[in-house]
């Protein structure tokens, strides 16, 4: 049974705390919808802040709502090199023991003492996607990507849960590395 997933490419952006939120935009602001995202419930915001690091800063970097119970900036490798940064790959929502970053919004700013990651390459799975595959929510799989520069991605992680839709997601350094796009199709090999 072949398993195709669509691709989504993942460019640097921020999750943010409602108190973070209000500190960067004033008291009692809420996020104001840009754009649905491909997860139910998910999406980017009008709203954009500045995140500083010791060399260098990245101007109108997306927000991305709802509002979240951690703040975290998911980068690319690239990205961390550019703002001097050592982001470590990691799976999203997990950044203890991760470097922080300065964080400017139009009314404040916040200092984040941990939360920068380079987000690790993941394919969201709805329950019965998984069923159907026989695929376990955190099981490492193997990806591949056709066109002039295929490859197989190693280590994607499955996250499986009845609040997601079927993506894929990549940063954009892995993207431009195999010439992919939004809306590419990969395929399940292992």
């Amino acid at each position: 049974m072949t398993k195709i997933v669509p691709v989504g490419v993942s460019a640097r952006h921020i999750h943010l705390t409602q108190e973070h939120i209000e500190i960067l935009f004033g008291a009692g602001y809420q996020l104001t919808e840009f754009k649905p995202l491909s997860q139910p419930g998910q999406f980017a915001a009008n709203e954009t802040v500045a995140v500083i690091g010791p060399k260098g800063q990245f101007d109108k970097v997306r927000i991305l709502g709802p509002a979240r119970p951690a703040s975290q900036l998911e980068i690319s490798r690239t990205d961390s090199f550019a703002i001097g940064v050592k982001a470590p790959v990691r799976e999203s929502g997990n950044i203890d023991g991760t470097p922080g970053i300065t964080v400017k919004g139009p009314a404040g700013e916040v200092e984040l003492q941990e939360g920068v990651i380079v987000a690790a390459r993941h394919i969201h799975f709805h329950t019965s996607d998984a069923a159907k595959w026989d695929i376990k929510d955190k099981q490492l799989l193997k990806v591949r990507v056709g066109g002039e520069r295929g490859l197989v991605f190693e280590n994607v992680i499955a996250r499986v849960s009845d609040s997601f839709a079927l993506d894929m997601h990549i940063d954009t350094d892995e993207a431009n590395g195999a010439g992919v796009k939004n809306g590419d199709n990969a395929e399940i090999v292992d």
